[in-house]
């Protein structure tokens, strides 16, 4: 099938990273959210990012241009009448998912694939609130989406090998790496990740090193480029928590049991970089 226009669903860091990769690569792009000052401020990261291209000779102000004109504003979910593709990114919660799914399978055309961005929900279950499961698939992109390069591509129980075709297809369009992964909790990224993370607040809480200690081996013993604490913080803790507890219900195996540390964190609104304090102060 050929895919010529996409939907975004949620105009979020994610999203609107979706949707601008989407129009570089030449899509007509309809980036849906439910409130026109989210949408406005997803524009607005979109423009920015391009701009700081054009500054740095990577982009012409055509180009610019050019990508933001194949984008469009939509409020209602049933603009999706047009789609051959929908990308939701939204918040991480079933129920809500749920509910947007299947909207979407009523509105969208019969041929059109409903993606969504998730990063640890199950795809079979997403699926099983529309009556076409076999064309909803995984589409997890990576955060920053215009820089990373990796999109896992998660084929639920009844995702059909076309459908898989399609979008190995579209994610190759956009510049990315396409990888295939089976419906289990996590994936790939988030299953080796989080419980990396985890160990790591583990290993503060347990006074065996300080924060600064432990993100510095990591960073010059594995050559990671950042630090596990840092990094949690970057991700925000309430979403390694979550995904830990995805993990932890999904597999029913005590390594993935939640730090209680990262749990008291999470308690007292230490969330990271986006409230001003994780791991680290960033007042």
């Amino acid at each position: 099938m050929t895919i010529e226009n996409v939907m975004v669903i949620g105009a979020g860091q994610m999203g609107s990273g979706i949707a601008q990769v989407c129009a570089q690569a030449g899509f007509n792009v309809t980036l849906n959210d439910m409130k026109e000052e989210a949408y406005n401020r997803g524009i607005q990261g979109i423009t920015k990012n391009l701009s700081r291209d054009v500054e740095k000779g990577r982009k012409t102000e055509e180009e610019k241009e050019g990508i933001l004109g194949r984008i469009t504003k939509s409020l209602d979910l049933n603009d999706a009448k047009n789609a051959d593709i929908v990308i939701e990114a939204a918040v991480e919660n079933m129920d809500v998912k749920h509910s947007i799914f299947k909207t979407l399978d009523a509105a969208a055309p019969e041929h059109a694939i409903l993606a969504t961005n998730t990063s640890s929900l199950p795809i079979t279950e997403i699926a099983a609130a529309t009556n076409r499961p076999e064309r909803v698939i995984g589409m997890h992109f990576m955060n920053p989406v215009p820089v990373m390069q990796l999109v896992e591509i998660i084929r639920g129980l009844a995702t059909t090998d076309e459908v898989y075709t399609a979008v190995e297809d579209m994610t190759t369009k956009l510049g990315k790496t396409p990888v295939e992964v089976q419906d289990f909790p996590g994936f790939v990224s988030n299953r080796i990740l989080m419980p990396m993370i985890n160990e790591a607040i583990f290993t503060l809480q347990e006074g065996v090193a300080s924060k600064e200690a432990i993100d510095s081996v990591m960073k010059l013993g594995m050559n990671h480029p950042m630090g596990p604490l840092t990094l949690a913080d970057f991700i925000g803790l309430d979403t390694c928590l979550y995904i830990m507890e995805i993990l932890y219900e999904g597999f029913g195996d005590s390594k993935y049991r939640p730090s209680p540390l990262l749990r008291k964190y999470v308690a007292a609104g230490w969330l990271g970089k986006k409230t001003g304090r994780g791991f680290y102060d960033y007042s």
